[in-house]
């Protein structure tokens, strides 16, 4: 993977414009960035710029010519590193995620998870993330699923609260066998390596998953669209009277996912709102309508 060596900075817009300019420079088809980010520089004045990020000296000045802006280099820097740092411990009801510079910082009581992104997603800080774990602490406040899957893993938060907490199997999944490989040393770090399967697979197709099921609780922190895609997989493999836990929805996709799942046999039990983002929690009923 090539790592960002020069930045070019383009001030001094408004948010549409930066916006705007972001798209131009990341579908332009002479030049290859490896990220691009707008960021707010004056909030008085509603000021913003677009950042680029290029791995050598001759792509950047060759995207300055287009798009103007200036250049600089970045510091050869342990970004993960660095930014994790910078994270706080997360509290979610019964759970406190920290981060490995954060181990002094367990406290007694609950269940503490040391959980380090470093290539993968997910710290536990998003809200969909919250969401998930505070879901998980209700359901857990009245049955102990026997299995547990979580599919579009990231780190393996979930899988790894999941089974640290009831002390069952976990099956932790994701299309990106990077997410897996981060999940697995979560899993070890935090004791539950024997308990938490890993593997890599896009949607629920591999036979791996038909085999382990059903599930009594499923985590799907992903996005709608795919969520709206696995509606029908998702409900086959949950087990009668199982939990299904889905997030990384906002407000204004919560009726549309709410009536896919609806569709397909399963009863909406709970909404858990963190800002603009939703966890929705459904219970399979019956073996009927799926």
């Amino acid at each position: 993977m090539s790592t960002a060596r020069f930045t070019l900075a383009i001030p001094g817009l408004l948010l549409p414009e930066a916006q705007l300019l972001a798209k131009r420079i990341e579908s332009h088809l002479a030049h290859d960035p490896l990220a691009v980010t707008i960021n707010e520089i004056d909030e008085a004045r509603s000021f913003w710029e677009t950042v680029a990020y290029f791995a050598e000296d001759s792509e950047v000045k060759a995207a300055q010519q287009d798009f103007g802006g200036s250049i600089a280099p970045l510091p050869d820097t342990d970004w993960v590193r660095q930014s994790l740092a910078g994270l706080a411990p997360v509290i979610a009801s019964r759970f406190y995620l920290h981060g490995f510079h954060d181990r002094h910082r367990r406290r007694d009581g609950g269940v503490s998870l040391e959980i380090d992104a470093g290539t993968a997603f997910g710290t536990g800080h998003h809200g969909t993330t919250e969401g998930c774990l505070v879901a998980l602490d209700v359901i857990l406040k009245r049955q102990r699923p026997r299995r547990v899957l979580d599919v579009g893993c990231g780190t393996g938060v979930l899988a790894i609260a999941a089974s640290r907490s009831a002390g069952v199997p976990a099956t932790a999944t994701d299309l990106d066998p990077e997410a897996v490989r981060v999940t697995a040393l979560n899993a070890r770090h935090n004791g539950v390596a024997p308990r938490v399967t890993t593997f890599a697979a896009p949607g629920l197709k591999d036979r791996r998953f038909a085999a382990m099921a059903p599930y009594d609780l499923i985590f799907a922190n992903i996005l709608a669209r795919p969520l709206i895609a696995l509606a029908r997989g998702l409900s086959l493999i949950l087990a009668p009277r199982g939990h299904l836990v889905l997030s990384g929805l906002t407000q204004d996709q919560v009726r549309w996912v709410r009536a896919t799942y609806r569709n397909h046999g399963l009863v909406p039990s709970a909404r858990i709102n963190r800002g603009n983002w939703a966890t929705l929690v459904f219970t399979k009923m019956s073996r009927q309508n799926c």
